[in-house]
C-alpha cells in the first residue's frame, strides 16, 4: 500500500511516497558569520546537521564558518561536533557526522579586514572545485545589526555577492531588521543594493515553527472554521509570548530595545497577520505576503495610545524556589533604565472581517510561564436558554499553541452528566506529539533549507518590516515623550496592572495560559 498521506521519517524505505525527495536542497555552500557565537553553536549548526541526518542535504553541501579568533579547520569541526551532540535533536552518529565534515571550513577575521574576505573567498572557490557546491552560496550573518551593511560591502567588493551564470548568491538577515521605520528603510536600502530582493532572506524563527505554519492549514483547509473566523462571530484575539527567565547576560543587545522591539515588532505582528489574513490564492511567496501586508496596513492607531498599551519592568523576588535579580540590578543595566521588560497592546484592523474585534497582544520576561499563543475568543451565547444551568461555562475559544506544547485546544461547553441541567466548559485538545508519529521539525531546520532552495515563503518582506515599524513607532515615541518608567510587576506574575486593565476597560479579561 502507498502511504502517500502519511508523513514518513528518515527510515521510511518507499522512494514512491517520500516526499522529501522535492525538498533536497542542491550543492551548495552556508557561510556562518558570528560562527563561534550563542546562535551559531544552539541553533544553526545543529539544525544543518538535523537537515543533513534527514537526507535532506546533499554530499557535497559545504559549512563555512567566519569568525573572530585563530581557529582552523580540525578546531571548528571539533566545536561543531560538540554542538551537535549538545543541541542537535538527532541521535549522533557518526556517518552523518562524517559526511558533514568532508565539508566544513573555517575563515578566522574581522568582518574590517579585506584579507579576510580574500581567503574566504579561495576557500568558496577550492569547495566549487573539489567539494561541487557549484558556485551556490548563502550568506548568513549571525551577527549584530549594526554589521550588517559592512559584511555585505565586503561580500560585493570581494565579488562573493556576484554569482555566475546557472548558479546564485543569497544573504540571511537576523533580527532585528532596524530599531524604527527609517534605519529599517536604510537598512533594506543596503543589502538590496547587494542583494537582489528576491536574494535577502529575513529570519523570524517563528514563522518556521509548525504550530505557526498550522495556522494556514487550521483556518484554510477546514470547513468548520473560516466561515465564523470574523468580527460577526470572534469577539476578540489575544497572542501571547512569556518567558519565565529574565534578560541574564543580554544587557548589551536588550537596554535600549525593550519587548516591543524585540518581540511585538516582529513575531507578534507577523502571528497576528497569519490569524487576520484573507486565504491566499497560492500558498506562493508574493501571494502570503500580500495578504499579510494588507492586514498590517489595515491597522489604525487611535488618538490616545495610553489607552490601548501598557508596558512593565519586572522587579526583584523570588520565582520558582529561586530568588531573582529585577532588572535594575541585572549586569549591565543603569538601575534607571526606562526599558521595558513586558508590552501589551491593543490593536484595531479596520477591514470587513475584523472592524469590532481587537487584537490584543502581549509579551514580557519573568512571567508565570514559559508560553507562546494565539487565543481566539468567541463571542458570548446570544440566548437566555441556560440562564439556570449555572455558571461554569464562557465563551468559545480556539488556542493555537506555538510553544513550548505544540498544538490547538478548542474549548467549549458540555452538559455535565446527571439530572440536571448543567453546563460547564470542556476542552478538546491536539497535540504534534500525539498525533504525528514524526517529530516537528526545529524552526531554524525548515528556514535554512528554505534558504538553500530559495523559497521565500516564510520570510517577511522588506514591505512587512516597514509596516510593522509604522505600528510600533507611534507607541515608542509615546512612551519616550512620557517621561517615566515602565510600571514593576513581580517575577512569576502575568506583568503590571496597567495590563489588566487595557482589556478591563474593554470588558474583558486576559487568558491565563
Amino acid at each position: 500500500m502507498i502511504e502517500s498521506d502519511v508523513l514518513r521519517g528518515p527510515d521510511a524505505p518507499s522512494v514512491r511516497s517520500d516526499r522529501r525527495l522535492n525538498r533536497l536542497a542542491e550543492p551548495s555552500a552556508l557561510v556562518i558569520f558570528g560562527a563561534t557565537g550563542d546562535l551559531a553553536r544552539k541553533k544553526l549548526i545543529p539544525a544543518v546537521y538535523d537537515l543533513m541526518s534527514r537526507g535532506l542535504l546533499p554530499p557535497n553541501f559545504a559549512l563555512v564558518g567566519f569568525g573572530r579568533g585563530s581557529s582552523g579547520n580540525e578546531i571548528f569541526a571539533k566545536e561543531a561536533r560538540e554542538s551537535i551532540q549538545d543541541y542537535s535533536r538527532s541521535p549522533f552518529d557518526e556517518d552523518v557526522w562524517l559526511q558533514l565534515a568532508a565539508g566544513i571550513r573555517f575563515v578566522p577575521g574581522e568582518f574590517d579586514d579585506d584579507d579576510a574576505f580574500v581567503r574566504l573567498k579561495a576557500v568558496l572557490e577550492d569547495l566549487d572545485a573539489h567539494h561541487g557546491t557549484q558556485g551556490n552560496h548563502a550568506f548568513y550573518l549571525s551577527i549584530p545589526p549594526m554589521t550588517f551593511p559592512l559584511v555585505c560591502q565586503q561580500l560585493s567588493a570581494h565579488g562573493l555577492a556576484q554569482a555566475p551564470r546557472n548558479a546564485w548568491r543569497r544573504v540571511v538577515v537576523e533580527k532585528p531588521f532596524g530599531h524604527d521605520v527609517d534605519s529599517a528603510r536604510e537598512l533594506n536600502a543596503i543589502v538590496e543594493e547587494v542583494f537582489p530582493a528576491d536574494s535577502v532572506f529575513r529570519i523570524d524563527h517563528y514563522l518556521g515553527k509548525e504550530t505557526v505554519q498550522n495556522i494556514l492549514a487550521l483556518r484554510f483547509a477546514n470547513q468548520m472554521f473560516e466561515p465564523l473566523w470574523n468580527a460577526n462571530y470572534v469577539d476578540h484575539v489575544q497572542i501571547t509570548t512569556a518567558e519565565d527567565i529574565g534578560i541574564g547576560g543580554r544587557a548589551g543587545y536588550y537596554d535600549g530595545v525593550g519587548a516591543a522591539r524585540d518581540v511585538i515588532q516582529n513575531h507578534l505582528l507577523q502571528l497576528m497577520a497569519l490569524t487576520a489574513m484573507e486565504e491566499p490564492i497560492s500558498f506562493n511567496a508574493d501571494d502570503l505576503r500580500s495578504e499579510k501586508e494588507k492586514v498590517l496596513a489595515a491597522v489604525r492607531l487611535p488618538h490616545d495610545l495610553s489607552l490601548h498599551s501598557a508596558r512593565g519592568q519586572y522587579t526583584g523576588g523570588w520565582q520558582g524556589g529561586e530568588r531573582v535579580n529585577g532588572l535594575s540590578a541585572e549586569a549591565g543595566f543603569d538601575p534607571d533604565s526606562r526599558t521595558e521588560t513586558f508590552a501589551a497592546l491593543r490593536l484595531d484592523i479596520s477591514n470587513r472581517r475584523w472592524a469590532g474585534a481587537p487584537f490584543y497582544l502581549r509579551a514580557g520576561k519573568r512571567l508565570g510561564r514559559r508560553v507562546s499563543e494565539i487565543a481566539v475568543v468567541f463571542k458570548k451565547v446570544p440566548t437566555l436558554l441556560f440562564t439556570d444551568a449555572g455558571n461554569g461555562f464562557s465563551q468559545n475559544v480556539v488556542v493555537i499553541r506555538v510553544q513550548p506544547d505544540e498544538g490547538v485546544t478548542i474549548r467549549f461547553a458540555s452538559k455535565v452528566p446527571g439530572t440536571q441541567m448543567e453546563v460547564r466548559d470542556v476542552t478538546m485538545d491536539f497535540g504534534y506529539g500525539h498525533s504525528f508519529t514524526e517529530s516537528s521539525p526545529e524552526a531554524y531546520e525548515r528556514l535554512i533549507l528554505d534558504v538553500l532552495l530559495g523559497d521565500l515563503t516564510l520570510f517577511p518582506h522588506h514591505e512587512e518590516v516597514e509596516l510593522s515599524w509604522k505600528i510600533i513607532d507611534p507607541f515608542e515615541a509615546f512612551w519616550a515623550a512620557e517621561g517615566t518608567k515602565p510600571e514593576p510587576y513581580a517575577p512569576g506574575s502575568w506583568g503590571p496592572r496597567s495590563a489588566e486593565e487595557l482589556l478591563e476597560r474593554d470588558g474583558r479579561t486576559w487568558r491565563r495560559p
